[in-house]
């Protein structure tokens, strides 16, 4: 394979969303001739998921991968199509579980706000996640659109809202989450505009902008709730 011929593969994601979804949710056909694979797909997408954390999300190439795992790049291609795919899958690893969901008794003021902390961390833990294509949503095990959204939806219902408005809720706080971990990546690179008509300590560990803007929010949910069980006639659910 040439060069030229190895990046398209790489960039194409030639095999579709059908493809990603067997292999996130374990449905590729098996082969029974040939030589037994000596690699696991668990393992190529840890790899290429802590070379990322490491050096960004553009080191990460199947010829990387296969230096890292110490086999040839060809033999890659028996189980991820190219990078489009292998990204798709390492999204899927490191997104949110809705593990904040388990623990008995808090209430959906509680839930949200540690989903929120969760998720911060896991941008901090993987940077490369702010980079990386998330216009096309792949359902698998480990993303928001499986067993992760179903715990929160569940734990978040005492707010009284139909389901539409708690996916919203959901994709609320994802979102701020999203935005509150890029400005954060900004001020400490230090890239505030030296001429911004605000404090020099602004930008500083003393205020906890994460913090503050996550309890607004929370605040304008409870206020909403709140008008939304009035005018069902109701008492407030869940605050």
């Amino acid at each position: 394979m040439t060069s030229r011929a190895r990046k398209n593969a790489e960039t194409s994601g030639s095999r579709g969303v059908v493809r990603t979804l067997e292999l996130l949710w374990d449905m590729s056909p098996r082969a029974v001739r040939g030589p037994r694979p000596g690699q696991t797909l668990d393992r190529i997408v840890g790899t290429a998921v802590g070379i990322a954390d490491a050096h960004g999300l553009d080191a990460v190439s199947m010829r990387r991968i296969a230096t890292e795992l110490g086999i040839g790049t060809m033999s890659l291609y028996r189980y991820v199509a190219g990078k489009d795919e292998l990204v798709d899958l390492m999204l899927d690893r490191c997104r949110w579980t809705g593990d904040c969901a388990d623990g008995p008794g808090a209430d959906w003021r509680t839930v949200l706000e540690c989903l929120a902390r969760e998720g911060l961390a896991r941008c901090r833990l993987h940077p490369w996640l702010l980079r990386a294509d998330r216009s096309r949503p792949i359902p698998g095990p480990g993303g928001a659109d499986g067993d992760g959204m179903e715990k929160v939806i569940s734990r978040i219902r005492p707010m009284g809202l139909p389901d539409p408005e708690l996916v919203s809720v959901v994709v609320m706080i994802d979102s701020y989450v999203t935005g509150a971990a890029r400005i954060q990546g900004v001020t400490a690179a230090g890239r505030i505009p030296a001429t911004a008509p605000v404090s020099e300590d602004s930008a500083g560990p003393e205020f906890d902008h994460f913090e503050f803007g996550l309890k607004r929010i929370l605040d304008g949910l409870e206020a909403f709730v709140e008008r939304s069980a009035a005018a069902a006639g109701g008492g407030t659910q869940g605050a």
